[in-house]
């Protein structure tokens, strides 16, 4: 009987886990404009965030080639291949487990993507922080096992739990409204176009309609975060990052890197749940 239950888990764990790689080396430049914004000094202003997302762009091109753009992208491997697995074998577990019987209503879709988010979340931290590392363009890391290595040796451990608070004040809230304006657009839409073949272009629609919601609201979580996790030692509480932020860019220094991770992680959301609802759905499963 536990194998029975645990098999259908471990499909949605591989299938999240291939819809997640598939989508993270398409945008992963996306993520390293977004840091590399989020982490200016304060004397070099980018302007609006349409100029700045191209500067940057176009810097990293000029300085570190067209594969540059690429920097980080063996951590978010590490990190999305399980990671994603984890959430949505987790969503599908907790899925399953209360609302069987009848589909999960607009809070409940909050809670049920939050709570993935959190386990997931917490279990890859450690990735997620060495990933903004590579990221930032600050660290001269060659692997993200030297990188851990690294870490632990000179910060400590602890150093690779840095912004937790943080990366759950954004993960969390991120996912629990993106699955609750995601589910929530798919049931408005008309019988015959979910039983439609363009069923997966409609839901894309959806989840591209729910990432970029979602990420307006939790976007200042995400450059307090970056903060945290790119510079540990000025931060001895996430408090102090937010008044740093506050201090140093005034209120639209919370929306940094905005345009670059709204287009990131609406186009990730979207693509990764569109091809975990597909595959769920040819290996005769429930999303």
């Amino acid at each position: 009987m536990e194998l029975s239950l645990a098999h259908p888990a471990l499909k949605a764990f591989m299938c999240g886990s291939l819809s997640g790689t598939c989508s993270t080396l398409l945008f992963q430049p996306l993520d390293l404009v977004k840091t590399r914004l989020q982490t200016l000094h304060s004397n070099m202003q980018p302007g609006s965030a349409r100029v700045g997302m191209v500067t940057v762009f176009l810097s990293v091109v000029r300085t570190e080639k067209l594969i540059g753009l690429w920097k980080g992208v063996s951590p978010s491997f590490v990190r999305t291949i399980p990671g994603v697995g984890i959430y949505f074998s987790t969503y599908y577990s907790l899925k399953q487990h209360y609302f069987l019987e009848q589909g999960p209503g607009a809070m409940e879709s909050v809670l049920l993507g939050a709570g993935a988010r959190t386990v997931a979340g917490v279990c890859m931290l450690p990735v997620t922080v060495i990933k903004t590392r590579f990221e930032s363009g600050r660290y001269n890391y060659v692997s993200v096992a030297g990188a851990l290595r690294s870490v632990c040796q000179i910060e400590g451990p602890r150093a690779l739990f840095s912004g937790l608070t943080a990366t759950l004040l954004r993960d969390a809230p991120f996912s629990g409204l993106y699955v609750m304006f995601y589910s929530q657009g798919k049931n408005t839409l008309p019988q015959e176009i979910s039983t439609s073949p363009y069923a997966p272009l409609a839901n894309f629609s959806c989840g591209i309609l729910a990432g970029v919601l979602a990420s307006l609201v939790t976007q200042p979580a995400d450059v307090v975060k970056t903060h945290v996790q790119v510079s540990p030692h000025l931060y001895k509480r996430t408090a102090d990052a937010v008044r740093y932020i506050y201090n140093e860019h005034g209120f639209p220094g919370f929306f940094r890197g905005g345009v670059p991770r709204s287009l990131r992680r609406t186009m990730i959301a979207a693509m990764a749940w569109t091809v975990y609802e597909q595959m769920m759905a040819r290996m005769g499963l429930k999303s």
